[in-house]
């Protein structure tokens, strides 16, 4: 038999956990208005000749991202509505992460987009490494 004890204190740091990620999810890298409210998660592969950045955005337009080079730093900047689910429906649950989201990437100077693409959920940026 468990300890009741144990179990309350596993539980609360469940939902701490969980209170953070939300947390992290919604209000960083944050502040002020227009500011990004999420950062999508990427893979980054590298070959001989290329570099792809894959960035996971579920539910987000292909005409609501832009993908900027500054200097050494890939932006990739867009927004997740919320979806419409009727005006009487209540949030039981919210995990997704909506509103504007940004995500800053330090690339080489030698890098040149040669290909994107934004399918199945996921932006996939192609990269040719310069000679």
């Amino acid at each position: 038999m468990r300890d009741p004890k144990t179990q309350m204190f596993a539980d609360a740091c469940a939902m701490l956990k969980q209170a953070e990620q939300l947390h992290r999810q919604f209000f960083g890298p944050a502040g002020g208005t227009g500011a990004a409210t999420w950062e999508p998660p990427v893979d980054i592969f590298e070959t001989e000749h290329e570099v792809t950045i894959i960035t996971a955005l579920p539910g987000v337009h292909p005409e609501a991202v832009r993908a900027e080079i500054e200097g050494a730093t890939l932006i990739v900047t867009g927004i997740r509505p919320m979806p419409t689910v009727g005006h009487r429906a209540r949030i039981v649950r919210l995990e997704i992460p909506y509103g504007r989201f940004e995500r800053r990437i330090a690339i080489s100077n030698r890098l040149r987009l040669t290909a994107k693409e934004l399918e199945h959920g996921c932006l996939r940026l192609t990269f040719t490494k310069a000679s």
